[in-house]
Parts: structure tokens; sequence; C-alpha cells
């Protein structure tokens, strides 16, 4: 298959097939258009206890699957927010972890799993929840960048701070944790909230500039109550 990322502030990824059989997997909703020759299948991918588990971490509970029936038929994916849509290899990269709500498509080849946090506080207190998403296999994966990307390639025992919205996806590689905000003063008037992801290296470490959630949350605040 080949792929182009078209758009610049709506994004979208747009698949051409170089062969029948080739197949994408997406959340459910995720196509945006395609041309004749495509087939569809839903279905929960992985079995009831995978799907399940893609629930929690902020997938579908079904997965649409699209599969070119003959070469040279098209498919695009969309992002839902404006940012930037992210092709990651990974075969090449060894796979990543992602936040909730991040994957927007694949290739059949690659798999899409439920990923536990080693530490319990990074769980109950990380703010993109106690499940992340494990992406591994072989293919192409596309993830979705609410604002504009922000690549780091953290060295042997380096550190990041970051606020856990504004994390996509890191190597395998890198340790997460989250660590509580110092000083009374800083927690209840620095705006940040309670807890920062720490990301320590080696390894790649994928950022956006927007924080969905946050900036829903403001839009929420100014409109009048009824």
């Amino acid at each position: 298959m080949r792929y182009q990322v078209i758009g610049d502030t709506m994004p979208a990824v747009e698949v051409m097939f170089d062969a029948a059989g080739e197949t994408m997997y997406t959340q459910s909703g995720g196509m945006a258009w395609m041309s004749e020759g495509v087939s569809m299948d839903s279905n929960m991918r992985g079995g009831f206890g995978k799907s399940i588990g893609r629930m929690f971490s902020g997938e579908s509970l079904f997965m649409a699957t699209y599969k070119a029936e003959r070469p040279g038929s098209m498919i695009a994916f969309a992002s839902t927010v404006a940012g930037e849509v992210l092709p990651v290899d990974v075969g090449a990269c060894g796979g990543m972890i992602c936040q909730k709500g991040a994957f927007l498509c694949a290739e059949e080849t690659v798999n899409l799993s439920v990923a536990l946090t080693k530490k319990m506080s990074a769980g109950f207190f990380g703010g993109e929840g106690f499940i992340l998403q494990d992406i591994s296999g072989k293919g192409m994966v596309f993830l979705e960048i609410d604002g504009n990307k922000v690549e780091k390639q953290l060295a042997p025992g380096e550190v990041i701070k970051v606020d856990t919205g504004n994390v996509v996806a890191f190597e395998k590689s890198v340790k997460y944790e989250v660590e509580t905000v110092k000083g009374l003063k800083n927690i209840f008037f620095g705006g940040e909230g309670l807890f920062l992801t720490k990301l320590t290296g080696p390894g790649r470490v994928v950022l956006q500039t927007q924080n969905f959630n946050e900036f829903a949350g403001r839009i929420a605040r100014m409109i009048p109550g009824k």
C-alpha cells in the first residue's frame, strides 16, 4: 500500500491499495471517504476480551476493517480535531506506547492492545488513565496529534516532565512515571493540577502542543448554564 497525508488544519491520511487483499482497520466511524472496490467488515478485533480492553483505553468496542477487492482502490481516514497525523513504521521502531485516543488507523499486521503501566500511581493519577495502548507488530500505524507535533530524542537517563494530556506516544525503552507537583502553592494556584508525567530516556517521545481535554473544558465553562 501507499499513503499520503493531506490537509493542514484537519488532516487525513489517504491510503492507496496496490493489491487485492490489502487491509486497513480503524475504530468505528473512522473512515472519511473511499472508492469503489473496498469492502467493510465490523468486528470485535481480537475477541471480546481485547475489545473490552480497547474500550477502556479510549477506542470503540467494534473495529471496522476495510479490505481492497482490487488494486488501485482507495480509502481515507480523517482526524477528529485540528492537528496533525503522524505515520509510524511499527516494525522499524519496535513498537510504541501511546495515550488513549491517539490511534487513527493501521495496517492489518499492526497489533493494538492494552498496556498497563508498571506503577499504580501512574494509572490512578496520570490524567490519561491507568490503561494505555500498546502498538506492536509490523506495518504502518497512523496516530492523531492535537495541535502541533513536538518530538524529543531522550538520551539515557535524560528526563522530561510533561502535562499528561500533552503526551502522544513514546518508544518502549522510555520509562513512564507520574510525580506529584511540589509545594502547596503550586498545587492550588499553579493551574497544572497535582501531577506531571515523567518520561526518562533513552528513546523517542512524541508530544502535542494542545491538550484537547483541557481545551474542551474551557469551552464547557463558557457555555451558559440552564
